[in-house]
């Protein structure tokens, strides 16, 4: 069973952005506003290009957006 899952935080960057809607957003980025819906709703995970786009639609890293949540590697441990 795949237990990968990743988190987003599209919404609150976007209410941060002037409160920019998913339309916006997907016009911007070159996507359907569907797609918007369906990976801020945790049901499509992006292409990497895709999670490039988005987060420089927003001035950030893709890392501040989008955050992977699987059971691939363990955390690292920082020293």
């Amino acid at each position: 069973m795949n237990k990968d899952h990743i988190a987003n935080t599209i919404r609150r960057f976007r209410f941060d952005h002037g409160e920019m809607t998913q339309q916006q957003l997907a016009e911007i980025v070159g996507v359907r506003r569907q797609t918007i819906i369906a990976i801020e709703a945790g049901k499509y995970s992006p292409s990497l290009p895709l999670a490039f786009r988005i987060a420089r639609a927003f001035n950030t890293t893709v890392e501040e957006v989008f955050q992977y949540n699987g059971n691939a590697a363990p955390p690292r441990k920082d020293s």
